[in-house]
């Protein structure tokens, strides 16, 4: 076998997660609770608050004004994708759900957060 298709048959074996995580204030406790269907992304997160193109513009700001040691990002839970649900399954329903329990228990909304109130 070549060295690309080992590469290729790697990259398939590799187990995505998908989940929920957070980037939480250590200064002033507030949280930006984000979904993921790849959680091996989520340094994405941090590349783009560095480069000062984070789409909530509140937590934007505060990196910036902050910096970024002071916060963490965290997965909160890692989604159990249904084995052998059938051809009409998509787990970003799921994970959209799920997403939505995490906003119902944390609030992150006003002095706890950088989300929207709903």
């Amino acid at each position: 076998m070549n060295r690309r298709k080992e590469l290729q048959q790697q990259a398939k074996e590799i187990k995505i997660e998908a989940g929920i995580y957070q980037v939480r204030n250590k200064v002033n406790g507030k949280v930006f609770i984000e979904s993921s269907m790849n959680l091996k992304t989520i340094n994405g997160q941090e590349f783009m608050l560095d480069m000062g193109s984070h789409r909530n513009r509140k937590l934007q700001e505060e990196w910036k004004a902050f910096g970024k040691e002071a916060f963490v990002i965290e997965v909160l839970e890692v989604m159990k994708i249904k084995e052998g649900a059938g051809a009409f399954y998509d787990p970003k329903d799921d994970l959209k759900k799920l997403h939505a329990e995490w906003l119902e228990r944390i609030q992150p909304f006003g002095e706890k957060g950088y989300h929207e109130a709903p």
